[in-house]
């Protein structure tokens, strides 16, 4: 039997291969906060909201420290 091939094919299936592990310690209070965010929130996936949490953040960092050609005091003038 044939496999259906699928039109629509996944970024992250095709393209994306996550290899790299990382872990890290959460204190009891800590773990306790992620789990009732995640409950009131109804995030299943806790991997993803963690991954994609971390790297908006990370983005977002990037954005603003991005190099300009003015400051922001002269921009502001």
């Amino acid at each position: 039997m044939k496999k259906k091939c699928s039109k629509y094919r996944t970024l992250s299936s095709d393209l994306i291969k996550r290899e790299h592990r990382m872990s890290i310690l959460l204190s009891d209070e800590e773990q306790l906060m992620v789990e009732r965010y995640l409950e009131k929130y109804k995030i299943t996936n806790k991997s993803r909201w963690i991954r994609e949490t971390i790297l908006f953040f990370i983005l977002k960092n990037m954005e603003e420290d991005y190099p300009t050609l003015f400051g922001e005091h002269d921009m502001r003038r």
